[in-house]
């Protein structure tokens, strides 16, 4: 874990809610001046820390309109196995995240989809039929309650 001081992580929480605040808000924000603040950011960057910028997109006015959580067991659990399935799902743009877990289920994707028939279509010639899948299990999101990207962060 990096070593952050009550800056940093000022620093990062403002981003983390606002990646577009000018390095001039940011400063004032955490009470610096622009160049030390500036200096700090990239140093975060360098780090590792902070990963990249993204802008959060509305998946429905952009006509996927289904969110849709698999859970996918593999015949092997072999790391061969393994990283070959994360390769396959790595080239399929619907996938949105992958993550193995341990226990029963191999893998949990979220996976969007403008509709159900395309998500069927998506499921059974894309996912389903993929080396190694013993079986796929799906379930619909019907609402999303809270979604916070990021991690918390104390002041």
């Amino acid at each position: 874990m990096a070593n952050l001081d009550q800056i940093d992580r000022r620093l990062l929480a403002e981003l983390q809610d606002e990646g577009r605040v000018t390095n001039v808000e940011l400063a004032q924000r955490v009470g610096l001046t622009a160049p030390p603040c500036l200096r700090r950011v990239r140093a975060l960057e360098e780090e590792g820390v902070i990963r990249g910028y993204h802008a959060e997109l509305d998946g429905a006015k952009l006509g996927f309109s289904i969110t849709v959580f698999a859970m996918v067991s593999l015949k092997s659990q072999a790391e061969e196995a393994l990283r070959g399935f994360e390769d396959h799902v790595r080239g399929l743009p619907e996938v949105r995240e992958c993550h193995m877990l341990n226990g029963e289920i191999d893998f949990i994707l979220k996976i969007v989809s403008r509709d159900l028939q395309s998500f069927q279509e998506f499921l059974t010639s894309k996912l389903t039929p993929a080396p190694n899948v013993a079986s796929v299990k799906t379930s619909l999101t019907i609402r999303t309650s809270k979604h916070l990207p990021g991690v918390p962060l104390e002041d």
